[in-house]
């Protein structure tokens, strides 16, 4: 017994070790393609457009010949996320703070490249080369404070967390959106509405804030793209003073 029989068959295949040769499998095919090819059927389709016979039809192979490379649609979702996730960019480590800032960006540029990848569900812990890159990189951005293990990855996870969670809405309300209409558009048209609606009686602090000009803040030319980035500044903020807080406090016995 080697050492690699402790490790999974779909770690194996995440990790991109060889198996053992299975008789009937198709010249040329390998893991490596189809998850290749899964990938674009997910960036043209999204994610609920990924079925076992469409990716086998782009391979010219019969569906089920996929399960000799993948065991199961769920594993092939883990080889694709991995994949699609890709190696991080060089981040600095010298300044936490200004780590985690182009950590968080960056991870968001990759979901919205692919923002199917926020409707991959989530069955475990990072476990794929390029998830592990990722963390590699968060760990290395904290390696400068007196945070223990704990809650470093607690801090990866809250804004790994808060990054596939603002990608996502930011598609949901896109998607919801009638045809032409921009954000600006959309947050004025909210809050004109709810305005009318909110009773002061009922509900005071919210009466209060549809009565405010937030909703009314941005100039209806302004890119979509530029409200989102600040909504999405104005989140990583707040975590990362209250990391800040963290950090700052002296160093704690486990």
């Amino acid at each position: 017994m080697t050492s690699e029989d402790f490790i999974p068959a779909r770690l194996r295949r995440l990790w991109g070790r060889s198996e053992t040769s299975r008789l009937g499998r198709p010249a040329g095919l390998d893991v490596n393609r189809v998850v290749t090819a899964s990938v674009e059927v997910a960036d043209r389709d999204g994610l609920g457009g990924v079925t076992l016979p469409k990716v086998a039809k782009n391979l010219g192979v019969t569906g089920m010949s996929l399960y000799r490379y993948v065991g199961s649609k769920d594993e092939l979702l883990e080889l694709m996320a991995d994949a699609a996730l890709g190696v991080p960019p060089n981040i600095p480590t010298d300044d936490w703070r200004h780590g985690l800032r182009g950590w968080a960006f960056a991870h968001r540029a990759v979901l919205q490249r692919r923002p199917w990848l926020t409707r991959v569900p989530t069955s475990g812990p990072p476990s794929g080369p390029n998830q592990i890159a990722w963390m590699e990189t968060g760990l290395a951005v904290l390696s400068g404070t007196h945070l223990d293990w704990a809650h470093k990855i607690g801090v990866l996870q809250l804004i790994s967390g808060y990054v596939t969670q603002s990608v996502r809405q930011y598609s949901d309300l896109a998607e919801g959106r009638a045809e032409g209409q921009g954000q600006a558009d959309a947050e004025r048209d909210y809050g004109r509405a709810l305005a009318r609606l909110v009773e002061p009686e009922r509900f005071p602090e919210t009466a209060r804030l549809f009565s405010s000009t937030l909703f009314e803040a941005p100039p209806s030319d302004t890119p979509d793209a530029a409200i989102a980035d600040a909504d999405f500044t104005l989140g990583l903020d707040l975590i990362l003073d209250g990391v800040a807080v963290r950090v700052g406090r002296p160093a704690e016995r486990a």
